[in-house]
C-alpha cells in the first residue's frame, strides 16, 4: 500500500525551535582569517543563509568545506535543527541509498530492523553532502528526483516521506570536466550550484598564516597535547611554501610540532625538510615521497637505472634534477592532452601537487 507521509517537526522554520538570527561573528568563528578571499567567504554565507537555496561549496581538499558547510546551517533559521554530513565519497555505491533514504526490516541481506536514512535524520535542518563528485551517477538519479520533488521512500519500501531538508554540497572535483566525461549529470550540477562558495586555497591566502598557526596552536594547548609557538623564521618559512593539502595539511603540521617541540620554540632547522626555504621539494628518502604522493615510493633496483655520468666538471644538481622535473611533467601533460589530473595519476603525484609544480615551472 502507498501513500504519502509528512515526516513530523517539533516546529516549523522561524517558529520557537529556531534561533532568530545568530551574530555571523559567532557562527563563522571556525573560519580563521581575514583575507581578502575569506572576507568574500564570510560575506556569501551571510547573503544565502536564510534563503533555502541550494548551495555548493568548491575547494581543493583541506581547504575546509565543511566548515563552511557548518557556518551557512549556523547563521540560518535552520541553526537549531541538525546538521547532517555525509561523504559521498567514503560509502560504497550499493550502500549510499541505504545511507541517505533509509531501509525496512529484511529489504537486503543483513537489513534486520528499519533504519532511518540521512535525510530523515537532517529533518527541518541541512543535509551536507561531502564529495558530491564522487557520487555514483545511479544515485545521482535519485538524489534528483529527491530535490525536484522534496519526497524519497526507503528502501524496500513504497510509502512516500515528505522531507524539509536544506541540502549544501561540496567537491573538489571539475564537474564540468566529469559531465563531459559522463560522469556526473548536468541536470543534477545545475539544481545543486544555485549559488556556489569558492573556497580559495591556503597558497592563495597565505596572509591568514600566521592567524591559523595561532589558533592551531591555541587548540593543542586546549586539547592538552600541549603548548607550542613558532619563530618568525619559522612562520616565514611557512609562508613560502605552496601547501598542496592546504589548511589541513597545516593542522597537522602544527600537531606534530607540538609534539615534537617539547615547549620549545619552534625555529626553522626544526621543521620538516620540504618546508624550509634553502629546500627544494623533490622528495628524497622513501618517506618523504609516500607522504607527498599518498602512496608508497617504487623501490628500483639500481641496475635498471639509467642515469648519466657525472661531469668533470661538476652540476649545478638542483637545476639538473628541476630540468628532468619539468622535462617529465611537460611529456606528462603532452600525453594527457593537459589533463591535470591524468598527468598527475601518471607521475605519481596528489592532482595539487602537480598544479603547484605546473605554475613554478610555467607550464600553463
Amino acid at each position: 500500500m502507498s501513500g504519502s507521509i509528512e515526516i513530523p517537526m517539533e516546529d516549523e522554520p522561524g517558529g520557537p525551535g529556531f534561533a532568530a538570527d545568530p551574530p555571523p561573528d559567532s557562527a563563522t568563528a571556525g573560519l580563521v582569517g581575514d583575507s581578502r578571499g575569506m572576507r568574500q567567504v564570510k560575506q556569501l554565507i551571510g547573503q544565502v543563509a536564510n534563503f533555502d537555496t541550494s548551495v555548493l561549496i568548491l575547494g581543493e581538499s583541506g581547504t575546509g568545506k565543511e566548515l563552511v558547510a557548518q557556518a551557512v546551517h549556523a547563521v540560518s533559521e535552520r541553526a537549531r535543527r541538525p546538521f547532517v554530513p555525509v561523504n559521498c565519497g567514503a560509502i560504497p555505491g550499493e550502500l549510499l541509498e541505504s545511507e541517505l533514504f533509509g531501509h525496512e526490516k529484511g529489504a537486503f541481506t543483513g537489513a534486520l530492523t528499519r533504519r532511518r536514512g540521512r535525510f530523515e535524520l537532517a529533518e527541518g535542518g541541512t543535509l551536507f553532502l561531502d564529495e558530491i563528485g564522487d557520487m555514483p551517477v545511479g544515485m545521482q538519479v535519485k538524489l534528483l528526483r529527491v530535490l525536484q520533488e522534496r519526497s524519497f521512500e526507503r528502501v524496500g519500501s513504497s510509502e512516500t516521506l515528505r522531507c524539509n531538508v536544506r541540502v549544501i554540497a561540496a567537491t573538489h572535483r571539475d564537474i564540468e570536466r566529469r559531465i563531459d566525461d559522463g560522469v556526473f549529470r548536468e541536470d543534477l550540477y545545475y539544481r545543486l550550484n544555485v549559488f556556489p562558495i569558492q573556497i580559495p586555497p591556503l597558497a592563495e591566502r597565505i596572509d591568514d598564516l600566521p592567524v591559523l598557526v595561532d589558533h592551531f596552536c591555541a587548540d593543542m594547548a586546549r586539547r592538552g597535547v600541549g603548548q607550542v609557538r613558532f619563530s618568525a623564521g619559522a612562520l616565514a618559512a611557512l609562508a613560502g611554501y605552496p601547501w598542496p593539502g592546504n589548511v589541513r595539511e597545516l593542522a597537522n603540521l602544527v600537531e606534530r610540532m607540538t609534539i615534537v617541540s617539547n615547549g620549545r620554540e619552534v625555529k626553522v632547522d626544526d621543521l620538516p625538510g620540504r618546508y624550509r626555504p634553502d629546500r627544494e621539494r623533490i622528495p628524497e628518502p622513501e618517506e618523504d615521497l609516500a607522504e607527498l604522493t599518498g602512496r608508497e615510493a617504487p623501490v628500483i633496483p639500481f641496475e635498471e637505472r639509467s642515469l648519466p655520468g657525472l661531469p668533470a666538471e661538476g652540476v649545478d644538481l638542483k637545476a639538473y634534477l628541476a630540468n628532468i622535473e619539468s622535462s617529465l611533467i611537460r611529456q606528462a601533460l603532452e600525453r594527457t592532452d593537459h589533463t591535470v589530473a591524468h598527468a598527475a595519476e601518471m607521475l605519481g603525484l596528489r592532482r595539487t601537487t602537480l598544479v603547484e609544480k605546473i605554475r613554478k615551472y610555467g607550464l600553463d
